[in-house]
């Protein structure tokens, strides 16, 4: 057997032959049911839904950006806390998690970046750091102490309802856009929109660190493009 076979069986193995739980196959389903309801994009257009799309497209990818990934992850800034807590609300509807599990992944990232405990480096292969990593929470929580590095945010209520309760606010504004515009603004507002965002943030942690310049040494496998 060759060394591709053999990195091909292996990570096929790892990836379908693990202990798999409630979180693993919540996060297949939604993602799944999110990939489908783009199939029906080319049939159920029309500019309310296309709008309202965008609009959630900004909202939730300054969510992720803004909030998870400078605000709370990097402490880059300070906010009043009605407004932190408002952006992270919006990057709740980008269904990539709550707060708390979000900054612990990203947090442990930078700490043990393109080592065997980052939770999505490529060097386990392009599949896991694209989507494969979202699907093994065992994995991702469990190669480096589990949610211990975000006690600063385990602390406040807010942070903790979120993380209870992530899924059933994505559920919610699902049912209000089918309410709002029917089918169409379903499958824009809640397929195009999440897919696209959780795509744009994905691409970081594949293409980012496996295609395009590296001027800096920085010990690591990022690069700019």
């Amino acid at each position: 057997m060759g060394l591709l076979s053999t990195v091909l069986v292996k990570s096929y193995v790892e990836f379908w032959g693990r202990k798999w739980n409630i979180q693993d196959i919540s996060a297949v389903v939604v993602l799944l049911a999110l990939h489908c309801l783009c199939l029906f994009a080319p049939f159920h257009f029309n500019w309310g839904a296309f709008w309202v799309a965008m609009a959630l497209y900004l909202l939730t990818g300054l969510g992720v950006t803004l909030s998870y990934h400078r605000n709370l992850a990097h402490r880059s800034f300070t906010l009043p806390k009605w407004l932190e807590y408002s952006f992270a609300y919006c990057g709740v509807l980008s269904l990539q998690g709550s707060p708390i599990e979000w900054v612990c992944t990203h947090r442990y990232h930078h700490q043990f970046t393109d080592t065997g405990k980052d939770p999505h480096s490529p060097i386990k292969g392009l599949w896991h750091s694209q989507m494969g990593w979202i699907f093994d929470s065992s994995y991702r929580f469990g190669q480096c102490g589990g949610l211990k590095n975000v006690e600063d945010l385990k602390k406040q209520l807010f942070y903790r309802f979120l993380r209870h309760t992530n899924l059933l606010h994505s559920v919610l504004l699902g049912g209000l856009l089918y309410a709002a515009g029917g089918f169409s603004f379903l499958v824009w507002g809640m397929g195009v929109r999440t897919v696209l965002v959780l795509h744009n943030t994905f691409l970081v942690n594949s293409v980012g660190h496996m295609w395009g310049k590296k001027p800096w040494n920085t010990g690591d496998m990022s690069r700019n493009n």
